[in-house]
């Protein structure tokens, strides 16, 4: 069994998804968001995401990691404070010893849905099925985040069969 964490970071709001793969069967452990107080300062919610990260990986001790590679933004301030939330969460999976992998977010959606571009909701619902689940309810990040992990199982898998 390999457990993954799947991640999909933001200042506002960072998506996580953890999937274990059994026999080549994926199975949900756990998908949630991190949501700092949007009124604390930068600092505080970068500590927020770090600590509630550092708990969740305690947890659930997932064998390794997957983020989806930052986009390029129009506005300088946007990628900025993006990339200080990848790096706390950067920070706490390196902390805990996870080995980091990175994904542009059409590679992920290729390998959800098949398509580089597909929408959101396309992806939240192929994610639901891979997973079994009827109505999961779950919030876009976590959904987002769910995708980055497949993602990385599945590429982890064909590696493996491609005996790299």
């Amino acid at each position: 069994m390999v457990v993954v964490l799947g991640l999909d970071p933001g200042s506002r709001v960072t998506g996580y998804g953890i999937v274990a793969e059994t026999s080549g069967c994926l199975s949900l452990v756990e998908a949630g968001t991190i949501r700092p107080p949007a009124k604390k300062d930068m600092p505080f919610r970068l500590g927020v995401i770090y600590t509630d990260l550092a708990e969740i990986i305690r947890r659930h001790a997932p064998d390794e990691s997957a983020f989806e590679n930052v986009f390029v933004s129009k506005n300088a301030l946007s990628a900025l404070k993006l990339g200080q939330a990848r790096g706390a969460a950067l920070a706490a999976c390196s902390v805990a010893g996870l080995s980091v992998a990175e994904y542009e977010p059409s590679k992920v959606k290729k390998s959800i849905v098949g398509v580089g571009n597909a929408p959101k909701d396309q992806v939240a619902f192929m994610v639901a099925q891979v997973l079994g689940m009827k109505n999961p309810g779950w919030a876009e990040d976590a959904s987002d985040a769910l995708a980055v992990a497949i993602c990385h199982l599945n590429q982890r898998r064909m590696k493996r069969l491609a005996g790299l």
